[in-house]
């Protein structure tokens, strides 16, 4: 019998086992549980090293929210290093492009149009309501398997609107890039990357000065007023930071003070 191999990441203890000792009564499912977002990154990894890689991850779409900075909810690639605060959403995103043959499914306590559309763009397949039955929640496991996308019905108009909005937006962002010359376009990665007025002149071999009017001509023709707004426009648009500088060895070197 080929089990399937799932885990199921819940920072509500008594949900997580309950949910995982469900799960493991059938015959061809094998369950474990992690209580963070960190945790359950060490799961996977011992897994995969183990040669018994999960097969769907169940992730809460509130996890950590207790712990949860005061910040919108974003999908962002989640710290390899096991620490510090991971949301369900971040972790998603964060599995999907480490290890792309894990499905994840969120599991929600209510419906919200927005965040699932967050949650499918962060490479989620599925979206379940926390109270469905054992039956329906088995058969979103072995769906998203087979390369199914689940989603209730209630929600998906609204997920549509979601999707085709950020679209939109990502159009826009996209448009308003292309409008920049190569070294703006130069000089926003290294902005994307965090780096300083100074460490970009460094960077790029450029006076600070030069730097000042590059920074500037950026936010004019991205029509922000900052560079928040500038990282936030060049992130929707798929603009990556620089590629940190290395020394002749091979070395990450650091300039400026900040990482080059």
């Amino acid at each position: 019998m080929v089990r399937i191999r799932v885990l199921v990441v819940d920072d509500h203890r008594i949900f997580a086992e309950s949910l995982a000792a469900a799960l493991a009564a059938e015959p061809d499912v094998e369950v474990a549980a992690a209580g963070s977002g960190p945790a359950a990154l060490r799961c996977l990894e011992r897994a995969a090293a183990d040669g018994r890689r999960f097969d769907v991850m169940l992730v809460d779409a509130d996890l950590g929210a207790a712990a949860a900075p005061a910040a919108p909810v974003v999908a962002r690639a989640v710290p390899d290093d096991g620490d510090g605060f991971v949301d369900g959403i971040s972790l998603v995103s964060g599995v999907r492009s480490a290890r792309p043959a894990v499905r994840t499914v969120v599991l929600a306590d209510k419906d919200d149009p927005r965040r699932a559309a967050l949650a499918l763009q962060a490479g989620a397949s599925g979206w379940v309501a926390k109270d469905c039955s054992l039956q329906r929640l088995l058969t979103v496991i072995r769906g998203v398997l087979r390369d199914e996308t689940h989603l209730p019905p209630a929600l998906l108009s609204g997920v549509l609107r979601e999707l085709t909005a950020a679209r939109k937006h990502r159009t826009e962002s996209e448009r308003l890039v292309e409008s920049l010359t190569p070294r703006e376009r130069e000089v926003l990665r290294c902005m994307v990357a965090g780096l300083g007025r100074k460490a970009v002149a460094e960077r790029l071999f450029l006076s600070p000065h030069t730097v000042r009017t590059h920074m500037q001509n950026v936010l004019g023709k991205l029509g922000v007023h900052s560079t928040l707004a500038a990282v936030a426009l060049a992130r929707r648009a798929g603009v990556g930071p620089a590629e940190p500088a290395r020394s002749s060895a091979g070395d990450v070197v650091e300039r400026g003070g900040q990482l080059a």
